[in-house]
């Protein structure tokens, strides 16, 4: 009797502990919790359509650099929409040493977004296409570069009636393969920086037929060294950089009044 009573026992805290383990196992965990959006608006006194942006971190996500803004359909640029701060101004959160400590300091990266620079066409004294501390971004467009998800809430300065194109370029540092390595231009200094080249991803939007969502899509990248404002087409040499962002979708509408 004893020993029957025992092996009820013994059964019935398996059973209980089996259910315990599929408990945890399925319902009993919570539920990953999702990534945060951060949410940025820049053009806020704007007057012109409302331009919003949600961006979608990929697995090789890691602080990049990147910045948006618009073209025609005739590749000719027409207004930034954000830039990362450290571009937009010239200034790097651990751009010098003193003391042996990081601190904030100028620094020139022609090579991290070289196709938006060109873009827009402000040459510095040194010859570079990028804003300085001297002549910077304005404050309204600039940002410290989003740690993950965000969305952009932005608004067009100028009238766009005919078709245009939104641009976001992004290029993350040291992000080596096995085609662009760091000693395949060892005469770049500024190659060493890039590594993989800033990555341009655009869509076409028409005014006048606007769409409730447009992805927008890699279509080239920028020069690895900053040298030039062309956009090379060819993304098969690229890898990693091409998984820094998942997914890139763009709403349009006109500003309600």
């Amino acid at each position: 009797m004893k020993t029957k009573y025992l092996s009820a026992v013994i059964g019935l805290s398996a059973t209980v502990a089996i259910a315990v383990f599929i408990h945890s196992c399925a319902g009993g965990k919570k539920a990953p919790e999702k990534d945060p959006v951060e949410q940025i608006t820049t053009n806020a006194d704007a007057s012109g359509l409302v331009i919003t942006l949600t961006f979608t971190k990929g697995s090789s996500f890691n602080h990049p650099l990147l910045a948006i803004w618009l073209d025609d359909t005739n590749n000719k640029y027409i207004e930034t929409l954000y830039v990362s701060e450290s571009i937009g101004k010239g200034i790097f959160q651990h751009g010098q040493k003193s003391g042996g400590e990081w601190e904030p300091g100028p620094v020139r990266r022609p090579a991290a977004l070289p196709y938006w620079g060109h873009q827009r066409g402000v040459q510095a004294p040194d010859g570079y296409y990028l804003p300085t501390p001297e002549n910077p971004v304005a404050d309204a467009i600039t940002g410290p570069t989003p740690q993950g998800n965000f969305i952009l809430q932005s608004k067009s300065s100028v009238n766009l009636t005919g078709s245009f194109k939104v641009m976001l370029e992004i290029n993350q540092s040291w992000d080596w393969n096995d085609f662009w390595t760091n000693n395949k231009f060892p005469e770049e200094e500024q190659y060493k920086t890039s590594s993989q080249p800033a990555v341009v991803y655009e869509c076409t939007i028409d005014p006048g037929n606007l769409l409730n969502e447009y992805e927008m899509k890699p279509v080239g990248h920028s020069h690895y060294s900053g040298k030039d404002g062309n956009l090379y087409p060819d993304i098969e040499t690229l890898t990693t950089a091409l998984e820094i962002i998942e997914k890139i979708t763009v709403r349009v509408s006109p500003v309600k009044k």
